[in-house]
């Protein structure tokens, strides 16, 4: 990364923001409407909680829930990491390294002016932009079994074979797969 590159000049601004007690189906059209993967919850204007994507996935849609009766307050993730404006770079994605997350409000006196996503930091480095490219790549690779058959437990019975076969993605012994 560029050397004392500051927080906000990578952050985008402004952060979107939704006030604590709204539904969940609100605070999703607010991201759709802007086009971002995450909304900031604000009580009485001061930040409490982030709203991503993925809360949106895990807690709403995978469950079966009904984000018309949810409120932004029952899935946000709090309390709220966050960086300063004045915070390089570097420490900014430490920060987010540590907590494991893909996005990070700014806060400056405790006011929300902005955000920061893994893909602004890795803007910033051009080799970091290889690194990204390289495991979103590994991520699609499939490898191809050249085998036709190998040694192991069975996936069905969990019994030793010598003559383990790849069916419907487990590994069968010889009577398993007499017996589909």
């Amino acid at each position: 990364m560029v050397a004392n590159l500051k927080t906000k000049e990578i952050m985008s601004k402004p952060a979107i923001k939704i006030e604590y007690g709204k539904t969940v189906q609100e605070a999703a059209k607010e991201m759709v409407k802007h086009r971002v993967g995450s909304i900031i919850v604000v009580k009485h204007k001061n930040p409490v909680g982030i709203i991503t994507e993925t809360d949106l996935n895990k807690k709403i849609i995978a469950s079966g829930k009904d984000p018309k009766k949810l409120r932004v307050e029952d899935i946000m993730s709090s309390p709220l990491i966050f960086c300063h404006p004045e915070d390089d770079v570097t420490k900014t994605a430490e920060i987010m390294k540590k907590h494991r997350i893909k996005r990070i409000p700014v806060i400056d006196k405790g006011k929300i002016v902005g955000i920061v996503t893994s893909s602004d930091i890795a803007k910033t480095s051009p080799e970091m932009i290889d690194i990204i490219n390289f495991r979103l790549a590994m991520r699609s690779y499939q490898p191809r079994i050249e085998e036709s058959s190998t040694s192991g437990l069975c996936e069905v019975c969990g019994e030793y074979s010598d003559d383990l076969r790849l069916v419907n993605g487990q590994w069968v012994c010889e009577r398993c797969r007499e017996g589909e």
